[in-house]
């Protein structure tokens, strides 16, 4: 079999509006559809009727998930993978009118994501439906339209999500992400239709390549050309412009133009300089403008090595990465991007620099996030091909056969713009037989349209035991572009060291130092994706509703593991103090010196997870000891006789402190205090601020055994969208405006409704109330 080799990916990011109107000079329009809609819970006959009777449905916007604000049973259909929370059918339809002026426009509707087995109507006819809840699509309205005022128009989509177990995960319900109505002339730029590549990429310069794909849904032949201009970050003209000449496309058909361009200097794309370039390609016909795209995109050489593993602009980079499920919390799976922003900053102050979007495709504002804070991405599109999985019976594998290769092409199509994206996964731990042709088959099919479709990437998969299916002998293995693997590293490392030419890659990792080593150890591993980054919906067994492997819980709280990884893989000085939460080292390891029974707790285990040269202990000031940094990155323990007080740990480098951590003995519960993550917060759909309530003592110190009930409330031109803790077993709905307190801690999501002064407070018995300001801006 012919060998692949790929010497580099360097791509961009396409940016679309997806919460204002955007219009070109040329006159392409990309509306925001989000808003007015009406929605309701249940499977009426003949809601796909422009007559149907709606007057009485519930008005929401979307991004909407409807199965987040139902209630926690343990025998919902759902199970275990979707957190016991309800399924069903669910409709939402809207009305609208369209403007005279556009009645020879092309128009089209695109869905960033609906939740599941949609189908969609406008004006009585049906325009298709797609299975795969997490696919973006696009329909083409045109001819099926009323224009005029007074002329309404009625869509109508049906999401079906009741067929479960569906999923081993939380998935959502509803119209769950971002929709745009699309208006251009009747010649334009394809949907997905500009795709751009730099294939040499150097300090002095780089080559850009655009290719674009014109399409003439017009009744005749139409010349035109195609131009591409130039801006850095910044906004300033980049002298790299040209154009390809005039061309012909035929009514009906389309042509695809390549262009290149050279821009000198440029500034690379990185994982710690994300730098990203303007390009606005344009087609004209006479000489005038009559459609265009502006792309955000970043220059940058990487390439997997049998050798070196990941190499990203010349260099060696380790990636340092998490799996990430697409639900955000308490919000569900209606995530608002702000959500994302605040939960991978979280992970990149702890080291991270990699995603994997297990095991679908993400939003697209996802990726884009990706691409301007620093992230390399694995994409990743299936959990399941044709063979199913415990407890997501009624999920994908019924619809692979179909529909797999067009989904494939599809999340290609819309997301190999994007520069964090490295390499794509066709699937995780595949329960298909790997071992004859058909299996065979179904990985080469993908791996082939993925070549076809963006020959700048590798493919992978997650492999699941790979000793046990022997892929690793009958040659799947060998096929792979990158031989990826879930957890048993040291058998990844004995494959490679048997097979030197194959790159290799841990796709799915859990957070022990014996998963660590197998990565520091051998420079040809390109990096790993821990399990997880940050907890997730579903995957737990009852009275659990949420899977807690995370570094973080899905309220942004740190577990003490996040605290050993981060003192793996930051570059910044590290020094954290754990204990072991029962006497003796019985339990859990917890962040804090407030045993919750103070009088049994007499040998405290403490471990200090630090990366620098050495480690002093104190407690209540005096010393317990110097420790240097181990060899192996293991945490440096103590056996502590406890007393109430502080305890302090000191880190060294060459002598000189670099960094310091402390935890104090909490008193009586005192008050509730009040912090927001952000003072200032825009007025639309993607962006809230997180208020966290503490239920401290008189000195300000946390109680961590505290489970008060907080209960917060909004004055100004603001709304609770939701609460949470880090309570595995929480059973409340999250748009109640209270909350349990979790080890001292909960949340609030605050969303604002206008521009104005926001005041949030919170009370809980016996204790003061806190409060914070918030401003609503633009």
């Amino acid at each position: 079999m012919k060998k692949i080799y790929f010497p580099l990916l360097s791509l961009l990011l396409v940016t679309v509006a997806t919460t204002h109107a955007q219009t070109t000079a040329a006159g392409r329009k990309t509306l925001s559809f989000d808003k007015s809609w009406l929605f309701f819970q249940g499977d009426p006959s003949g809601a796909d009727k422009t007559s149907f009777a709606d007057a009485q449905w519930k008005k929401v916007d979307v991004p909407h998930d409807w199965m987040i604000l139902g209630e926690y049973n343990k025998d919902n259909p759902t199970g275990r993978g979707g957190g016991y929370l309800p399924s069903g059918t669910g409709w939402y339809r809207k009305h609208f009118t369209m403007d005279d002026a556009d009645a020879a426009k092309q128009v089209s509707i695109a869905f960033d994501g609906v939740m599941a087995n949609s189908d969609v109507w406008i004006n009585d006819f049906h325009l298709g439906k797609r299975p795969y809840g997490y696919i973006s699509f696009m329909y083409d309205l045109t001819g099926h339209l009323n224009f005029g005022n007074g002329k309404s128009n009625v869509i109508s989509v049906r999401a079906d999500n009741s067929v479960q177990p569906a999923s081993r995960y939380y998935t959502g319900a509803g119209i769950y992400r971002h929709v745009r109505l699309v208006v251009t002339d009747a010649l334009h730029i394809d949907n997905w239709g500009v795709y751009v590549t730099t294939p040499n990429v150097s300090a002095d310069k780089a080559t850009v390549h655009v290719k674009t794909t014109v399409v003439n849904s017009g009744r005749s032949t139409q010349n035109f050309t195609v131009k591409t201009t130039f801006a850095a970050a910044d906004g300033k003209p980049v002298n790299a412009s040209t154009s390809g000449g005039t061309r012909s496309v035929p009514a009906g058909g389309s042509v695809t133009v390549e262009n290149d361009y050279t821009i000198t200097k440029p500034e690379l794309w990185s994982t710690d300089k994300p730098a990203l370039y303007q390009a606005l390609t344009s087609v004209s016909v006479g000489g005038k403008v009559v459609d265009d795209q502006t792309t955000s995109f970043g220059i940058r050489e990487a390439k997997f090595t049998a050798e070196e593993g990941f190499v990203l602009n010349g260099k060696k980079l380790m990636i340092k990465g998490v799996c990430l499920h697409h639900d955000g919390g308490a919000v569900g799976a209606a995530v608002p991007l702000r959500v994302w922003e605040r939960r991978l900053q979280l992970l990149k102050d702890l080291g991270v620099n990699g995603i994997r979007t297990s095991h679908n495709p993400v939003a697209p504002e996802f990726l884009d996030l990706c691409d301007r804070m620093g992230f390399v991405v694995m994409d990743e599109n299936f959990d399941t091909w044709e063979a199913n999985k415990v407890r997501g019976e009624g999920g994908y594998d019924k619809f692979f056969k179909q529909w797999g290769l067009t989904d494939t092409r599809d999340m290609v199509m819309r997301d190999r713009n994007h520069p964090s994206i490295v390499i794509y996964s066709i699937g995780n731990e595949i329960h298909d037989n790997l071992g004859d042709s058909s299996g065979f088959k179904k990985y080469r099919d993908m791996q082939d349209l993925i070549h076809k479709t963006d020959g700048t990437r590798p493919v992978t998969m997650a492999l699941f035991r790979p000793n046990v299916s022997k892929v690793y002998d009958n040659g799947f293995a060998k096929m792979m572009d990158v031989v990826g693997q879930n957890y048993r590293e040291n058998e990844l490392v004995a494959a490679h060291e048997a097979h030197p030419d194959w790159k290799v890659i841990g796709t799915e990792n859990g957070h022990t130092l014996s998963a660590w080593l197998p990565m520091r150890d051998n420079k040809y591993m390109a990096g790993q994706f821990l399990w997880t980054g940050v907890d997730y919906l579903g995957e737990a067994d009852w009275p659990n509703t949420v899977n807690g492997q995370a570094l973080l819980d899905r309220t942004g709280g740190s577990r003490p593991l996040s605290y050993q990884r981060e003192s793996w893989w930051s570059e910044k000085p590290v020094v954290h103090i754990v204990r072991k939460r029962d006497n003796a080292g019985g339990g859990p390891m917890v962040a804090d010196w407030t045993p919750a029974d103070m009088a049994a707790y007499t040998d405290a285990r403490v471990s200090v997870y630090s990366n620098c040269d050495e480690v002093e202990l104190f407690l209540n000031g005096k010393s317990l000891g110097v420790k240097l940094k181990p060899a192996n990155d293991a945490p440096r323990d103590w056996s502590v006789p406890f007393e109430k007080g502080t305890i302090k740990a000191v880190a060294k480098n060459g002598g000189k402190v670099v960094a310091n951590d402390e935890l104090k003995t909490a008193g009586a519960p005192a008050k509730v205090i009040l912090t927001v993550d952000r003072p200032k917060i825009n007025n639309n759909w993607d962006d809230v601020a997180y208020v966290t309530a503490q239920v401290v003592d008189a000195d300000g110190v946390l109680c961590p055994n505290s489970d008060k009930v907080v209960t917060f409330s909004v004055t100004g031109p603001a709304v609770i969208a939701a609460t949470d803790n880090g309570d595995l077993a929480n059973h409340d709905s999250f748009i109640l405006p209270y909350r349990n307190s979790f080890k001292g801690k909960c949340i609030a999501i605050i969303k604002g409704s206008a521009m104005g002064a926001v005041m949030v407070k919170a009370s809980a018995p016996g204790v003061a109330t806190g409060s914070v300001a918030i401003n609503v801006v633009k």
